[in-house]
């Protein structure tokens, strides 16, 4: 269940960026009743047109095409992709405009980023987002960080657009890309315990039934969640996780940022760290893939994440962090 959609607010939005989540959001937006206005690399999804989708070919686009003050979205990868298009957009739009970063840069970035457009009178809000691809569709959940009134603007939106109770205003800039920093070091964690149990439920001596076992955690178990549904899921289609063979885990380098965080802050995070090592052993040891694979499972369940390597990943991993791992505290 949704939240109710508060009565003040834009019923019109901008989108940059209309791949997995963007284009998601955006379906899920036109249905619920907004104008979006969008903007893509390449061609924008048919099927978004057909929907209403407004298409416009650059940053200048949204300055005719939405009222003041304008509410515009990116999703992008974390990376120079994020500040080009936010320059861009700030050249374009006007004092008072409101962007808003979706995608999962660092949340130093996020503060940097804040500080510059407001020099420029361009409002900016931090937005982490959760829920993977289903999530974006079908409601998501969501983290802003930013100024008070910048965040008031965009709330009646987030919460037409998550599930019920699936907003919070973390904090000031850049607190809503460290929560959802936080949020993906926890993912790992709870991915590795789940990919280490079903690791030793195959290899035990004695027969089980695996797929019943995985159905049984779904119900009532202190363990029940949308990754072992995900798991059972996967397992039930492809028994023994075939398409995962390579057993070779894709990402994006955020949780290395988290730990490298946690380690300047002097907090101890030993279960996330250990995620974050074993992830990097499986692009290195062939030996043990019964765990590797029901990792890429979950993963390619929730986020539509690939079984085995891709390049335009990877070069996210090197990039997607613009500045320095910055201090915990002080930092405005």
């Amino acid at each position: 269940m949704r939240d109710q959609q508060p009565s003040a607010g834009p019923r019109e939005i901008g989108i940059v960026g209309l791949g997995k989540m963007g284009g998601n959001i955006a379906r899920q937006a036109l249905e619920a009743g907004f104008r979006v206005v969008g903007q893509t690399k390449g061609e924008a999804p048919p099927e978004l047109v057909e929907a209403g989708l407004e298409v416009v070919e650059n940053p200048e686009g949204f300055r005719a095409a939405l009222s003041r003050p304008r509410l515009v979205f990116l999703w992008v990868p974390a990376g120079p992709i994020v500040d080009q298009m936010l320059d861009a957009l700030a050249d374009a739009l006007e004092p008072g405009d409101i962007l808003v970063d979706g995608g999962n840069s660092y949340w130093g970035d996020s503060i940097a980023r804040h500080a510059r457009l407001r020099e420029r009178q361009i409002r900016f809000v931090d937005l982490g987002t959760s829920g993977g691809l289903s999530g974006a569709r079908d409601g998501a959940c969501f983290m802003a960080g930013g100024e008070a009134e910048a965040v008031e603007r965009l709330e009646p939106v987030c919460r037409a657009l998550a599930v019920e109770g699936g907003f919070v205003h973390a904090g000031g800039p850049g607190m809503g890309h460290f929560v959802k920093l936080v949020h993906n070091g926890i993912e790992f964690g709870m991915l590795q315990a789940i990919a280490e149990g079903y690791a030793l439920l195959r290899h035990h001596e004695k027969q089980l039934d695996l797929q019943g076992t995985l159905e049984a955690w779904r119900h009532g178990s202190v363990i029940r969640s949308w990754l072992v549904d995900l798991l059972a899921e996967a397992h039930r289609g492809d028994p023994g996780l075939g398409r995962a063979e390579s057993g070779y885990i894709e990402d994006t380098g955020e949780v290395n940022w988290l730990v490298m965080d946690a380690m300047r802050m002097e907090v101890p995070v030993p279960v996330i760290a250990q995620s974050v090592m074993r992830l990097f052993e499986s692009r290195r040891a062939p030996a043990e893939r019964d765990g590797a694979r029901a990792i890429m499972a979950m993963r390619h369940g929730f986020g539509g994440h690939p079984f085995g390597p891709e390049e335009s990943i990877a070069k996210e991993r090197k990039e997607g962090r613009v500045g320095p791992i910055r201090p915990p505290m002080g930092v405005d």
